[in-house]
């Protein structure tokens, strides 16, 4: 059995925290559980849309049997009820835990400083009762800043990896948690599309939104045979993943829904796009800029009927 189905999804609305684009210092209002200021926990509105996007996921069929989070506390928090609602209808223990993996973390451009990283494993399990301290992740993306190219071959290299494992543990359908220029970057390296428009919104990233991509085919992932090389470590180059011009990692996925927030009671939120800027720069602004706007466009997105009674979103 190999992996049939990949639903993705952005965390949910965050609190927030900004960024001297000077030095290199990230500060936030409100102190994180992790004590990383880059690493926010949900403002109050992004946890009951956490629990709206659980209620969703119980539904979706092929069923979700792994679940893969980018090791920021907001990602593993928007998980979390899912994973708690699932658990015990489950016998299989691989579905009661969530994987941290690096490769699908927060992208913080190539500004010359060094670039946050997520807590270690051990305090996130003391955090999280269901995140996995075991899971090993397979590539992590470089302190000393990132590309937009780097971004997207750092998240193709990771899927790649991921849909290598669940093909090997013959799961149908997985569901990972990530952020903005991630989703997008998954988004492109899975149906093989890089447009000549970087800034085009052919993704929508929106909080708690869903995205399904269904496998084309049987699905073969570049490498069987060991013809991948393997991520060497810490500022090492990022294998080569055979993706673009429409091949795609794993064979190659075709959308079946791109920023799907119709069980959401407040609609689309927070949506963003490239902006083609790759490093925090803020001409005739002050030092600070605020993390979403600081390396792209923030999209307002469509509201629904309901969302003037949603919760607040402070």
């Amino acid at each position: 059995m190999s992996l049939e189905v990949i639903y993705v999804t952005r965390h949910g609305f965050r609190s927030n925290w900004v960024v001297d684009h000077r030095t290199g210092e990230y500060t936030t209002s409100i102190p994180s559980p992790t004590g990383i200021p880059s690493d926010p926990a949900l403002a109050g509105y992004g946890v009951e849309q956490s629990h709206e996007l659980a209620a969703h996921l119980q539904t979706l069929s092929p069923p979700i049997q792994r679940f893969y989070t980018s090791p920021f506390y907001r990602c593993i928090q928007t998980l979390s009820p899912t994973v708690e609602a699932l658990a015990p209808t489950t016998s299989d223990p691989e579905t009661q835990k969530i994987r941290g993996e690096n490769g699908l973390g927060e992208w913080y451009g190539t500004a010359r400083f060094d670039h946050p990283s997520p807590a270690e494993p051990k305090l996130l399990k003391s955090l999280f009762g269901r995140y996995d301290e075991e899971y090993k992740p397979v590539i992590r993306p470089s302190v000393n800043g990132e590309s937009i190219t780097d971004l997207h071959n750092r998240t193709a290299y990771a899927l790649h990896r991921i849909i290598e494992q669940s093909d090997r543990e013959g799961v149908k359908a997985i569901v990972i948690c990530t952020h903005a220029a991630t989703l997008i970057a998954i988004g492109r390296a899975l149906t093989g599309r890089m447009p000549v428009d970087i800034e085009e919104e052919d993704f929508r990233p929106f909080t708690c939104g869903l995205s399904t991509f269904v496998r084309k085919g049987k699905g073969k992932t570049q490498g069987e045979g060991g013809e991948m090389e393997e991520w060497k470590g810490p500022e090492s180059e990022i294998p080569f993943v055979l993706w673009r011009e429409g091949k795609g990692v794993g064979g190659g996925w075709s959308v079946e829904g791109s920023g799907d927030c119709s069980f959401l009671s407040g609609g689309e939120e927070r949506g963003w796009r490239f902006s083609g800027d790759e490093s925090f720069t803020a001409p005739g602004q002050g030092a600070a800029l605020d993390a979403g706007s600081g390396l792209g466009v923030v999209i307002k997105g469509k509201k629904s009927s309901a969302a003037s009674l949603s919760p607040s979103r402070l």
